[in-house]
């Protein structure tokens, strides 16, 4: 998948005459990307659409107008977009009630383990998420989480055919969920594994 670029970001008189319309687009590409699992966990799937909003949206918040800052700013978010027969995500843990925060993250320790979250396809098996590194400890967790899931060149065979089921799992001791994607969102995802995209 292709990464941000400088020449893809607009300066900042530019940006604010189309951002209206554009986070717009973005809401809705975003909502085409969005997974749930159960009440407390989403995942929204990265692609370069949704990291250049991110950079978009920082120039614009932070006035932004240095070309070095600006680079810096691309690199951080093109981290999110997917490697090569990958897909990746942003993972939200959930919680409204401000006074529960602690102990509802607490449920989520150990979410970063092998096997907790992954894919699962009927045909060539489970597609494990692989965590970034730094938003956990042993007894701390981020709410926010970025994860990828490295696929098999089968694997992406078998879900972009759209034969059998895809189902995204989460089997955590405090917490368990599973979503089956829908074709519309396998479909929108299996483009991530196109290299021009």
């Amino acid at each position: 998948m292709r990464k941000v670029t400088r020449e893809d970001v607009k300066d900042l008189v530019a940006y604010e005459k189309v951002r209206e319309e554009y986070r717009k687009r973005i809401i809705e590409l975003k909502k085409r990307r969005r997974v749930e699992l159960g009440d407390r966990v989403s995942l929204v799937f990265e692609n370069t659409e949704t990291a250049l909003s991110q950079v978009q949206e920082m120039v614009r918040t932070e006035r932004i107008v240095e070309p070095a800052a600006i680079d810096f700013e691309i690199g951080v978010y093109n981290a999110m977009i997917p490697a090569p027969g990958s897909l990746s995500a942003t993972l939200f843990i959930e919680i409204t009630q401000e006074a529960d925060i602690r102990k509802e993250l607490d449920r989520f320790i150990g979410l970063e383990q092998p096997g907790v979250l992954f894919f699962a396809l009927e045909r060539t098996g489970k597609v494990n998420a692989v965590f970034e590194v730094g938003h956990s400890t042993a007894d701390r967790i981020s709410a926010v989480q970025y994860v990828s899931f490295p696929f098999r060149p089968d694997q992406i065979e078998e879900f972009r055919g759209g034969a059998g089921d895809v189902t995204l799992v989460l089997q955590h001791p405090g917490y368990q969920a599973r979503s089956a994607l829908t074709s519309e969102i396998r479909s929108e995802l299996a483009r991530d594994f196109d290299p021009e995209s």
